[in-house]
């Protein structure tokens, strides 16, 4: 199992803040969930390093496994979105673990 894959279900299991390199940025998640798509793995996180424009706006974002790097895992917890519902994205997602 990849220190990724490792890191970002300890991060959900925990509740905690996951930073991690994306695209050559440095970005700082708050993962609710890690799925399966077509073989890929991807998670659905709150980026809170994106300048939300109000706290109604904010939304989980799907960032896929391969392109996350440098994963470390923050002791700062985190609350899920109000919004948040422990549901595979789209039909055929198989969800691996959620809030």
């Amino acid at each position: 199992m990849s220190d990724t894959r490792m890191a970002l279900m300890e991060a959900i299991a925990r509740r905690r803040l996951l930073s991690a390199t994306y695209n050559g940025e440095t970005i700082l998640l708050a993962p609710h969930m890690l799925y399966e798509r077509h073989g890929d793995l991807f998670v659905s996180a709150l980026n809170l390093s994106k300048n939300w424009r109000s706290e109604d706006e904010r939304r989980l974002g799907q960032f896929k496994l391969a392109g996350l790097s440098a994963p470390a895992v923050q002791e700062d917890a985190f609350e899920p979105l109000p919004s948040y519902e422990p549901v595979a994205p789209r039909e055929g997602d198989a969800i691996i673990l959620a809030l």
